[in-house]
């Protein structure tokens, strides 16, 4: 190892409960967060050139970012036919395998349409509609992210949205990931580009003559795509986005029972993400916390991103707490993206839960298993935005229409109650809307 990174501390020990509230504050801080003016001025410079100046701008920030400007953005069916057999059959099958069980678990939560009469003759209803035009973002910037397509494509395909485009990063030599491609192809997505960045949100939400324009757009990304999409959802002329859902993040909730080579290896898994990473553990139990200090440093050694984990690491924190019940507190504030409990009898300490976007209860459920394969969606509210949304679903691929039909007689039943109302808002023209129609179907009643 180097002997600067050596001398250096892995993360931060902190006790809670010695700090002030700056501190505690600081203690919680995402990286992101450091730069987020200078992320955002840039980002906004990069909306607006892709606005002005579509295909032209692409190419030109692909040469600034990316070294090579591709002579077609869009992916050819020969480029996705080269993909599946440049995939070993075993990979397929893990691709095959997660799919299945992501579409099992997505199809169990799915929302259905319903109606009942609120009233004699008055029938109200909610019928469910497949967004027409959404964009899906994969990131594959330091590396590819197969699984983020089949997290986006499967309740895409399950919605029935009738125009998926797909955007991730091309590599070094202008080509998409033949993994990407795979999963993509596998959700039933034929429009993929080889774009990256928020230059790519842009391209899907305002559209060029390549990228057709989208309704609304998905997918996680580094501190730069979240903030475009975040610019973009605040545009007349722009998309509505799925959730923040920017560098990944971690918080464990581990006892004195908890194995340390479990705790830093579930903490690893987020570190290695990026830089801009955060991985925190919180505990009520110092020597725990000194065990799994230990166990970073050995597990580092075997990482090939190990400097990419240190460097999360470094923005980082084992916090020293007074109790579980205090950890889960700090954890609802804090509202992290995973929450793993590796508690004694986690499922019992639950429905203390109050904002996280997906939670691992024991010994036995690592993270990584939700990234891939379990089945829950890995796209996440991050940022603490699980305090107000949920993860990706179905539903989010879907808008929903209320529907009413009133029969004269359910008019009779109901229209009192609306012309009361009206005339307790002033709003008279309501009323009158009503009651002309009481009106006629009396007349009718009585002819």
């Amino acid at each position: 190892m180097n002997a600067a990174l050596s001398d250096r501390p892995l993360w931060n020990v902190l006790d809670w409960n010695s700090l002030d509230a700056a501190q505690r504050a600081q203690a919680l801080r995402r990286p992101a967060q450091a730069s987020s003016a200078e992320t955002a001025a840039a980002v906004r410079a990069i909306l607006e050139q892709v606005r002005r100046g579509g295909d032209a701008a692409l190419r030109e920030l692909a040469r600034r970012f990316d070294g090579f400007a591709p002579e077609a953005f869009a992916v050819s069916a020969e480029e996705f036919d080269a993909a599946e057999r440049a995939l070993p059959a075993s990979l397929r099958a893990a691709i095959d395998e997660a799919a299945e069980r992501i579409a099992r678990f997505h199809e169990a939560g799915a929302g259905a349409p319903y109606a009942l009469d609120t009233a004699p003759g008055v029938r109200c209803e909610r019928v469910l509609r497949p967004i027409r035009r959404v964009g899906l973002y994969v990131p594959a910037g330091s590396a590819p992210l197969p699984s983020t397509a089949l997290m986006l494509g499967v309740p895409a395909r399950l919605a029935g949205c009738p125009q998926i485009a797909l955007c991730t990063p091309p590599r070094g030599d202008g080509s998409a990931d033949p993994a990407v491609l795979y999963a993509a192809r596998r959700c039933g997505i034929a429009r993929a580009f080889k774009l990256g960045g928020a230059q790519a949100i842009a391209a899907m939400a305002f559209g060029t003559a390549s990228v057709p324009k989208c309704d609304k757009l998905f997918g996680p990304g580094n501190a730069y795509v979240t903030e475009a999409k975040r610019q973009i959802a605040q545009r007349e002329d722009g998309a509505a986005i799925d959730m923040p859902a920017g560098p990944s993040e971690v918080l464990v909730i581990a006892d004195a029972g908890a194995d340390p080579a479990f705790v830093a290896a579930d903490l690893l898994s987020q570190a290695e993400h990026g830089p801009d990473s955060q991985a925190l553990l919180l505990s009520d139990e110092p020597a725990l916390i000194a065990c799994v200090g230990r166990e970073l440093e050995r597990q580092l050694e075997a990482l090939p991103r190990a400097a990419i984990a240190r460097r999360a690491l470094a923005a980082s924190s084992a916090i020293r707490v007074a109790s579980i019940e205090q950890a889960l507190a700090i954890s609802n504030d804090y509202a992290p993206e995973h929450l793993i409990l590796a508690l004694r009898d986690a499922r019992a300490w639950l429905p203390k839960v109050a904002a996280a976007g997906s939670v691992f209860l024991g010994d036995w459920a690592p993270e990584a298993l939700g990234d891939y394969c379990s089945g829950t969606n890995h796209v996440l509210p991050t940022s603490g935005a699980a305090r107000f949304v949920g993860g990706l679903n179905v539903a989010s691929f879907q808008v929903a229409i209320t529907v009413q039909e009133v029969s004269p007689a359910g008019l009779a039943a109901i229209g009192p109650c609306a012309i009361e109302l009206a005339e307790a808002e002033g709003l008279h023209a309501h009323r009158e809307a009503v009651a002309l129609r009481l009106r006629a179907a009396s007349a009718r009643r009585g002819a």
